[in-house]
């Protein structure tokens, strides 16, 4: 009888999209595995001589087959990302190191080998000190949200901006920005987007202002994780690799990363705020700002003011002080499990599958290394008879493509290791622009940048999932601050690097 109720047809229909939607995006995935799946087996049984690189061996043929597996997990999310790269560590483990299974182990006696993973370092890149440093980042973002921190904060840094809807939208530019510096880009986005709803509410409903206040936010925490090192997984990749002493050991500190990066964040976001002054105008004349939340002021609260406060210090002082960044890291992680303001629940609510994720891009840098196959790489690919500029430009526009429609940290994961390599053997033709430096920081500036659609970056996704921006605005106004911030970063990257500022 229920099927004589009216609206019970549109139910079932409904249902059946979304059924029918569900099952053809299972089949997808599915279809991407396979062929995932199938091209690198094709590379793992390939002879080897059809590489064209001189001298590979066995162990660095299956590097490479499995560098190709996690490129097309990470491009068709045919799993979640974090679970590729377990995954390809994994593999890793059990095919190419030197606890790998006997049948992977044993040398054929045509083809060499070749040199074995230690398995001890392919687990260590689950605890790398990058990955502590993101957890200490982690540790003082739960501890500000139980304490109010953030809400002080917000109150403190938009309360300066007034009523004027102009200087409002700078404001909630500029303090997404500087949260995202410290702080995850999505835990800030969703915090200041809480602090916006009450505020779009007070705007006329035929306004163009709100899409501008929308818009204000990811684009805040997308730019502004650039100015820091652990703003985003991508400058904590490239800072990886420049800082590490078996490698390009450039010795780059947090505050030195700050020192051009930071101008660089802040002048982009000040010509985000006249884009969307010019772009989304408003029609109030005035916005009463009403940010909601209480700050406790208990012991608690204050240990974590103070240590928040000493942190940043530290951070910014590191080539002062001496304290690397990484051990930096562990202060409020122990301070705060100690004075039980961190708890075990909040544990749980830690990002690990963003550890997880970085985890995996630093597994197959360690592969590409210590089986030889950098070194094999370098040998079979004359880089230095190419242009630096263009070898630095080029690559940052391939990560720029790439990071708008695949994870920013996937797409540094998979280019920055490479980058690295080629940094390496290219390092006298680089030098007159910096040497290496300007290379992979290139990189890192670049996948923050991309921010052309929903699924470009989570800011994004939570602007969109508000209802106030269209894709097509969104779009347009993440291809002209690409745009924009790709030109300036890679002039002020050129100076200061022919500046020998790095």
């Amino acid at each position: 009888m229920f099927k004589n109720f009216i609206g019970f047809n549109l139910a079932s229909s409904t249902h059946r999209s979304n059924l029918e939607r569900k099952m053809a995006r299972q089949k997808s995935l599915i279809i991407s595995l396979v062929v995932s799946v199938i091209v690198s087996l094709i590379l793992w049984n390939l002879p080897t001589d059809s590489f064209g690189i001189a001298g590979l061996t066995i162990v660095e043929q299956r590097v490479i087959a499995v560098f190709a597996f996690a490129t097309l997990m990470w491009l068709t999310e045919a799993i979640p990302s974090w679970a590729t790269s377990v995954l390809i560590i994994v593999i890793l483990l059990f095919t190419c190191s030197t606890s790998s299974l006997w049948l992977f182990s044993t040398d054929s006696g045509v083809i060499p080998l070749g040199t074995l993973i230690g398995y001890k370092s392919l687990m260590y890149t689950f605890a790398d000190p990058i990955i502590m440093l993101f957890l200490g980042g982690f540790i003082l973002a739960i501890a500000a949200t139980k304490t109010g921190l953030d809400v002080l904060l917000a109150k403190v840094m938009l309360k300066p901006f007034g009523t004027n809807p102009k200087f409002v939208l700078l404001g909630f530019i500029l303090a997404t920005g500087v949260f995202s510096m410290f702080l995850s880009n999505t835990a800030t986005a969703a915090m200041m987007l809480t602090f916006l709803t009450p505020v779009l509410k007070s705007l006329p409903a035929d306004g163009k202002g709100k899409i501008g206040l929308a818009l204000a936010i990811p684009i805040g925490a997308n730019i502004g994780g650039i100015a820091t090192p652990i703003g985003t997984p991508p400058n904590a990749i490239a800072l990886k690799y420049l800082n590490d002493p078996e490698g390009l050991n450039m010795n780059l500190g947090f505050g030195q990363w700050m020192l051009f990066m930071l101008p660089f964040a802040l002048l982009v976001l000040f010509i985000a705020w006249i884009l969307l002054l010019k772009l989304f105008p408003f029609k109030a004349k005035t916005i009463e700002l009403n940010i909601e939340g209480t700050t406790k002021k208990d012991w608690q609260s204050i240990v974590v003011y103070i240590t928040f406060a000493l942190t940043i210090l530290l951070w910014v002082c590191d080539r002062i002080t001496g304290v690397n960044s990484n051990v930096v890291a562990m202060l409020p992680i122990g301070v705060f499990c100690a004075c039980g303001i961190i708890t075990r629940r909040d544990l749980e609510e830690i990002n690990w599958s963003v550890l997880w994720m970085v985890a995996g891009g630093f597994a197959l840098g360690v592969a590409m290394q210590d089986t030889g196959l950098a070194t094999h790489m370098i040998e079979s690919i004359p880089f230095n008879s190419w242009s630096p500029l263009l070898m630095i430009v080029g690559s940052g526009l391939l990560c720029y493509a790439l990071s708008n429609f695949i994870s920013n940290t996937a797409t540094a994961s998979l280019l920055v290791p490479i980058l690295a390599v080629v940094g390496t053997a290219a390092a006298e033709n680089l030098a007159s622009f910096g040497g290496v430096a300007p290379l992979l920081i290139g990189l890192a500036m670049s996948a923050s940048l991309a921010m052309i659609l929903p699924i470009s970056t989570p800011p994004n996704a939570l602007a969109h999932a508000t209802g106030m921006v269209e894709q097509k605005d969104m779009m347009r106004v993440g291809l002209i601050m690409g745009i924009i911030g790709f030109i300036l970063g890679y002039i002020m990257l050129v100076f200061i690097g022919r500046a020998g500022l790095l």
